[in-house]
This record gives C-alpha cells, sequence and structure tokens, in this order.
C-alpha cells in the first residue's frame, strides 16, 4: 500500500506542478481577457438571470440548473478540503483558492455556454448535453468524447466517491468511540449499505429529507462561520496579514512547490468549485433558456458561491480562531477545534452531522453525472437495469474502501481522476472558445438593443442543422 500511495502522490505531484497550474491559470487568463472579464464585468447581469423564469412549469429554470451544479460543488470539499490546504500548505493556500475562483469563473462560463450551444432534445422534451456532446459534435472527436467520458466517469464513481467516504469517517476522529482499526469500517460499512439502497431504487425518502436539508446545513454553516469569526474579530486583521504573507512568501513556496502553498490553494480550490472541469456542463445544458449565454453568466456564480462564500467560510473561521494547524490535525479535526473554542463540544458534533449530510448528497449526486457519461458511451441509451444494478453495487464497495484507505490515498486518486477531466475539457473550451465568445457578444448587443436575448445559430456563424436543440 505504501509504495501505491507513494505512486500516485507523485503522479499528484507532476500533474499540478506544472502541468495543470499551466493549463489552468493560461485558459483562465485568456478566456477572461477574450471576453473582457466576463465574471466580473457582467456579475451584476448573471444575478438578474437567476430571477428570470423559463419558458414554462415543465422547464428547468437557469437558477434550478445553478442549484444542480452548485448543489454537487457544495459538500466535505468545503470544509476538509480547505482545511488539508491550509494544514498542508499554509495560510497562503486561502488567497490563491480566491485567485484561481476569479480567473477559473471565466472558464466556467465557456463550458456551460458550449453546453448550451451544443445540448440535445430528449423526445420528452426537455434538454441534455455536457463536454462529451460538444467534443463530439464541434470537434467531431467521438473518440476523445468517449475518453472524457472514462475519466468522468473515473473521477465521480471512483476518485471523489473515495475520498467523500474517508472524509466522513474522518470527522470521526476526535471521539473517543473512535478506534482507526474498527470505526472505518463500521462507518464504511453503514455508508455503502444506504448508499446501494438509495441506488438501486429505494431511499427516496431519505433522498427527499437529504436534498431538503442540505440547503438549509450549507446557509447554517455559514452564519456559524461568520459567529466565529466575529467573536473572534480581534484576530482580524493578523490573520488577513498572515494570508497574504504567505501567499507571497516565494522562497517558501519555491522552497517546495508541490507542497506550497499556491499548489495547494490551487488543487483544494478546483476540487471545491470545479471550474473547468466538465462537471457543470452537464448540469447546465438542461437548463432551458433563450441563449447559451445565459448559463453561461448564471454557472459563474456557482464558482463564486463555492469557493468565495462556503471555502472562505471555513479559511476565516479557522484562522481566525489561531488554533494549531499541521499535518496532525489536517482535515476534518482542525475545523472541529476552531469551532470548539467558541460553541463547546456542540461545534464538532454539528461539523460531525454537515459533513454525513454533505457526504451523503454528494455521493449520490456524483452519480447523476455517471448516469450521464454511460448514456453517452452506450450509444446515446440507457443501459439495461442489470448493468446499472451492476454498476451501482460496485459503487457502494468504492464507497467502502474509501473509509479504511489511507489520505493521501484518497486524495491522490480524487487529483488525479479530475485532472485528467479538466486536461482533456480546458484544451477543448480553448479550440471551441471562440464560438462561445460568438455567443457572447450576440447576447451583449441584442441586450444593448434593449431586447430579450435569442440564440440564432446563424447569428454566429453556424449551421442550425448541426445543432439538435436550436434547429
Amino acid at each position: 500500500m505504501q509504495n501505491i500511495v507513494s505512486i500516485l502522490n507523485q503522479t499528484d505531484d507532476v500533474m499540478y506542478f506544472p502541468i495543470l497550474i499551466i493549463v489552468m491559470a493560461a485558459a483562465g487568463l485568456y478566456f477572461t481577457a477574450r471576453t473582457r472579464g466576463v465574471q466580473i464585468r457582467l456579475f451584476g447581469e448573471s444575478i438578474r438571470l437567476l430571477f428570470e423564469p423559463g419558458d414554462d412549469e415543465d422547464s428547468i429554470s437557469s437558477l434550478q440548473a445553478m442549484l444542480v451544479s452548485t448543489a454537487s460543488r457544495v459538500g466535505t470539499g468545503n470544509i476538509i478540503g480547505v482545511s488539508t490546504a491550509i494544514c498542508l500548505g499554509g495560510p497562503g493556500a486561502c488567497f490563491w483558492m480566491w485567485v484561481m475562483c476569479i480567473i477559473g469563473a471565466s472558464s466556467a462560463f465557456i463550458e456551460s455556454t458550449l453546453a448550451q450551444i451544443y445540448k440535445r432534445k430528449h423526445k420528452e422534451g426537455h434538454s441534455y448535453g455536457g463536454p462529451a456532446y460538444y467534443i463530439e459534435q464541434g470537434l467531431h472527436k467521438p473518440k476523445l468524447a468517449a475518453l472524457f467520458c472514462i475519466f468522468l466517469i473515473a473521477t465521480y464513481a471512483v476518485g471523489f466517491n473515495l475520498l467523500c467516504s474517508f472524509n466522513l469517517q474522518s470527522t470521526f476522529i476526535d471521539y473517543s468511540f473512535y478506534s482507526p482499526a474498527t470505526t472505518p469500517f463500521i462507518v464504511g460499512g453503514l455508508l455503502a449499505v444506504i448508499t446501494a439502497y438509495c441506488l438501486l431504487g429505494g431511499g427516496k425518502r431519505i433522498l427527499k429529507i437529504t436534498g431538503t436539508v442540505v440547503p438549509f446545513m450549507g446557509v447554517s454553516y455559514v452564519i456559524i462561520a461568520l459567529i466565529v469569526i466575529l467573536i473572534n474579530y480581534q484576530n482580524v486583521p493578523a490573520m488577513v496579514l498572515l494570508i497574504f504573507q504567505d501567499a507571497f512568501n516565494f522562497q517558501s513556496i519555491l522552497g517546495g512547490v508541490a507542497g506550497s502553498c499556491l499548489v495547494y490553494g490551487i488543487k483544494r480550490g478546483l476540487f471545491s468549485n470545479e471550474a473547468g472541469v466538465g462537471s457543470a456542463p452537464n448540469a447546465s445544458a438542461s437548463a432551458n433558456v433563450s441563449h447559451p449565454a445565459k448559463q453561461g453568466l448564471v454557472q459563474t456564480l456557482s464558482v463564486y458561491i463555492d469557493t468565495l462564500i462556503l471555502c472562505s467560510a471555513t479559511a476565516l473561521m479557522c484562522l481566525s480562531t489561531g488554533v494549531a494547524r499541521n499535518a496532525t490535525v489536517s482535515g476534518a479535526p482542525y475545523v472541529q477545534n476552531a469551532i470548539h473554542t467558541v460553541f463547546g463540544t456542540a461545534g464538532p458534533v454539528f461539523i460531525t452531522v454537515a459533513m454525513v449530510l454533505f457526504a451523503f448528497t454528494t455521493l449520490i449526486g456524483n452519480l447523476y453525472y455517471v448516469d450521464n457519461a454511460l448514456i453517452f458511451l452506450n450509444g446515446k441509451k440507457i443501459p439495461s437495469k442489470k448493468f446499472l444494478h451492476i454498476f451501482h453495487l460496485l459503487c457502494a464497495v468504492i464507497v467502502f474502501i474509501g473509509a479504511i484507505i489511507p489520505m493521501d490515498a484518497a486524495w491522490a486518486m480524487a487529483d488525479i481522476t479530475m485532472g485528467g477531466m479538466t486536461l482533456i475539457n480546458l484544451p477543448v473550451c480553448v479550440l471551441l472558445g471562440k464560438i462561445a465568445i460568438d455567443c457572447l457578444k450576440d447576447y451583449e448587443s441584442q441586450r444593448k438593443a434593449k431586447k430579450n436575448p435569442v440564440f440564432k445559430a446563424s447569428s454566429i456563424g453556424l449551421d442550425e442543422e448541426e445543432l439538435d436543440y436550436w434547429k
């Protein structure tokens, strides 16, 4: 196992530095320049579009599609991922998380706009799509589209679910009943059984309850974090200074790049907000909007909500308390120790409850993207029930394994599979970027003319016969 973990860590390190850091930064800066900072310049327009209703009651609105993608982004990474980045990389990881969030939001705009342009129409009237579809139809590269689907399945059915399960069991470490020899097996077993039950058609009531409670828990988490920060307000100036000093301590960064605040900030920021990864476009394609750019603009907000609000809530809450941060407490213990300083024993319990809910909905939500990929690989047809039952049982086994593997292995697997998706999706977005940029220009020209923008493929030089939905 040590040899496997070592190989995974070495692969992870090389993939993110220098490869992914360069690709993500270059793509984000390129899209920011070409769109003239669409993610900042049209921020107000993005908010306005959130409240624009769909064409009919049965259609999925921009807000609903954005909430689906936000729900998939919000999860254990907002708590555990940020804690790990600070404990192992340093406080400066927060700054680089913010930077990549703002830059990456432009990539989120491009990928979601492309998903809208190349989406397909289902026989029942609704739409669907994602990177596989704009790779196949826009670039005419069906094999590359299939490869992307394979990486997506590896990411959401394996990498992310391994990590999600590990993160959940790690929240119990500080409890007196925790035993390294038995607790991970018990937590993993229970989580695997419940996941299998829901995936195999049962547990509808469980899904309904968690779907209702999780948004409430997310808001509650931010409020609790704000209370902790306000109580420690006297530490805020020093905390902000610490973040910026560490972020620009290039001597420390260059001394060990792979373990620096720069790399950890980018890794955990990408894991949390998934901007440019190619996941959110699967949800974006389902929105019923009159113009693709509308959904692209709305998706930039999802990236901001995830990183600038939820991730920042964790980072600032922990740093403001001044509790010890090191490799020993990285993950759930660091957050639980921070919240304990204000809320006593009730604080860690709240984090545990939040983690249980976030982890469970993340596990189930991840497989929504996986189902789309399976359908694409199966010739655009839903696989047989027998295949899906076997596949979902394997997913439950992966959830169990995630709870008992080492932390390094869990994070490395998630990083590597997600990195593979990103290394396919972002270059594709660059190649097809002009189409999304022309789409934005068309949207803005119609808005200047006081119109409600309506998309016509011919207005940006596309053949309507090649676009299934926009004919």
